[in-house]
């Protein structure tokens, strides 16, 4: 493995299958340009005479669209900014909190990172769509899953206000989890 001498950017992205690591190569002198992914190499461009313009992938199992732009500054510098389905990095993160849920939780000394996608009320826990049995209770509904032979369900009831909408609780057993911030 070769040194990343040309390291330009690093980016953490969080999604609904897990937190993924985009980093960026730039060599300016070789107009090289490589992304990886999770360690992973994904784009490899060497000798390009341009040094400015974007490079576009995919990230995650749900294959995100991510696009990296690279802009002069001036002389030599350059500016390295990253998109998420077409929005700034910030934007995506910032719509996504209203998208989703996220619980961190420790379970027999195992970490799980749970993501509910509001819009589908699909589950996710460390990178894999869970199987869902949703159920409607008196004061709301109740999505039921496991997380190895522990059960869990988020419950969803109605914050009785228009601007809060609708609150999730993860609860563990009989433990109520918080809910992480990203």
């Amino acid at each position: 493995l070769e040194k990343m001498t040309d390291l330009v950017a690093v980016w953490e992205v969080a999604l609904s299958d897990g937190v993924h690591k985009i980093e960026f190569e730039h060599g300016t002198t070789s107009g090289k340009r490589v992304v990886y992914v999770d360690g992973k190499e994904e784009i490899r461009k060497d000798w390009m005479f341009k040094l400015v313009g974007k490079e576009t992938f995919t990230v995650g199992a749900c294959k995100t669209k991510a696009t990296i732009n690279i802009d002069a500054v001036g002389g030599f510098a350059y500016e390295y900014t990253l998109e998420i389905n077409g929005k700034s990095l910030k934007k995506y993160m910032e719509n996504r909190s209203k998208m989703t849920n996220t619980w961190i939780l420790s379970l027999g000394g195992t970490d799980y990172r749970v993501v509910l996608e509001k819009d589908t009320m699909d589950v996710w826990c460390n990178g894999q769509k869970m199987e869902t049995a949703g159920e409607f209770v008196e004061d709301g509904t109740e999505t039921h899953f496991s997380v190895g032979d522990h059960s869990c369900c988020i419950k969803a009831v109605s914050s009785g206000k228009r601007k809060e909408g609708i609150i999730h609780t993860l609860i563990v057993g009989d433990r109520e989890i918080p809910e992480a911030v990203e």
